[in-house]
């Protein structure tokens, strides 16, 4: 529920619209020509600065004027009447500048808010500001040394500009985890968990049938859980997204993934696990000596184009694993089926390799970490959830079409046949 000055303050803003857009007066700023020679000796940034503070002021009196009337003249109609004046600010390229702004009270002897000061003083600029300089890898300590334009500039000291950060990334988050996913047309989700810190954050990515990119969502767990997992999923179904849309899910191999997956989607769910997560993992099993060969042979199994040669080329050397190490041959057998989906969707080369692994998740995750480098110190609450969530929104404006998007009207008609040839059998079956 709003507060009375609130909801003062919103009128303000109305009531100052209105004057602009009904009586549109027109407003005259007078400068000596000596006087902008002198502004001019600081440069030209300089000049418009002040310009724009005189012009502020301008705007204000011109909204005190149509309130109260001329200073020192009867004015059977006006709306209010001048206090005085007092110490304000405005917000300008997220800074705090000191501006005088002239007092009025209504009939009721209350305050009478100004609305274009109301504008000239709002924080969501400010805010702006504050996060797109920090997500460039601007610090708190060094922010004010750096934007600090004005001399009598404040609300750039370290513990101002965290505030505003923490607003604004607060916000950043809020809007892209609640934003409705509905209209989206994705062929492709790929969910993968990241260790950050002491935690485990799940991210969501979507590739959109024309191969543009998306973040759906993100979870913060203390481990990659079916529980944590599961939250993230019924999250993105509760924001419109249809998961019996027949589409591939690349995941990085963990079961926890594996099982929410199949619980949400059921046959609608073609399974892709990441064959970069499967290398590193049956390679970590192995000495040194045998790294580079087995490696060596699951790669060119991989870059295989048929599904059978692929599958032969992995139980070949899954018999090879056996007599060397069986856990490291245990570790290939397990979700081998899963690790060739697109081999066995007979998706082309170009699109095959782009969605046999998470690496393009991945690569959103290296800018995650990037930007959240300058932080020092790391405290309990929602900080890890606004640096990671933030980061990602930085990844996103960066995202591109992914590699062989335009081999995507393919996976769509496999992902269709497959699900028609799963009815068929599933009809054979129960006949």
């Amino acid at each position: 529920m709003k507060k009375q000055y609130q909801i003062d303050k919103q009128r303000a803003v109305q009531q100052f619209r209105r004057l602009a857009t009904e009586e549109n007066p027109n407003i005259q700023m007078v400068l000596p020509l000596a006087e902008i020679v002198g502004l001019l000796q600081e440069g030209v940034g300089h000049l418009l600065r002040e310009a724009g503070l005189s012009l502020m002021s301008l705007v204000m009196e011109e909204e005190v004027r149509h309130l109260a009337g001329e200073r020192h003249e009867q004015h059977e109609g006006r709306l209010a009447h001048r206090w005085g004046k007092e110490d304000g600010y405005c917000v300008v390229d997220g800074q705090k500048v000191p501006i005088k702004r002239t007092r009025l009270r209504n009939k009721e002897n209350r305050e009478q808010r100004l609305g274009s000061y109301e504008i000239f003083q709002r924080s969501g600029p400010l805010q702006k500001t504050v996060w797109d300089k920090m997500m460039r890898g601007l610090s708190t300590r060094n922010y004010g040394a750096v934007v600090k334009e004005f001399h009598q500039a404040y609300g750039v000291e370290k513990s101002a500009v965290s505030e505003n950060f923490i607003q604004a990334s607060r916000a950043k988050v809020k809007e892209l985890m609640e934003r409705p996913l509905g209209q989206l047309r994705l062929c492709a989700v790929l969910i993968d968990g990241t260790p950050f810190k002491d935690r485990q954050m799940i991210v969501a990515l979507g590739i959109g049938c024309d191969g543009s990119k998306t973040v759906l969502g993100l979870r913060e767990g203390a481990t990659e859980n079916a529980t944590v997992v599961s939250a993230l999923l019924s999250d993105l179904i509760e924001r419109g997204l249809d998961f019996s849309t027949p589409r591939l899910y690349i995941l990085d191999g963990g079961k926890a993934l594996h099982a929410a997956v199949r619980r949400h989607a059921g046959e609608a769910a073609f399974i892709q696990r990441c064959q970069v997560h499967k290398k590193r993992n049956v390679v970590d099993h192995l000495p040194d000596e045998y790294k580079a060969d087995v490696r060596r042979k699951m790669q060119k199994a991989y870059a295989m184009v048929d599904y059978g040669d692929a599958k032969r080329a992995l139980e070949r050397l899954h018999r090879e694993l056996t007599d060397l190490n069986p856990s490291a041959a245990r570790s290939l057998e397990e979700g081998m089926e899963e690790t060739l989906t697109v081999h066995k969707l007979r998706l082309p080369e170009q699109l095959r390799r782009t969605l046999s692994s998470t690496n393009v998740i991945e690569s959103a995750f290296s800018i995650v970490e990037t930007v959240c480098r300058n932080v020092k110190r790391w405290r309990v609450g929602d900080q890890i959830e606004r640096w990671v969530g933030s980061g990602l929104l930085v990844a996103q404006r960066q995202f591109r079409k992914v590699i062989g998007f335009r081999q995507i009207p393919q996976l769509l008609s496999a992902l269709t046949d497959a699900v028609a040839k799963k009815s068929v059998a599933k009809g054979a079956a129960v006949a």
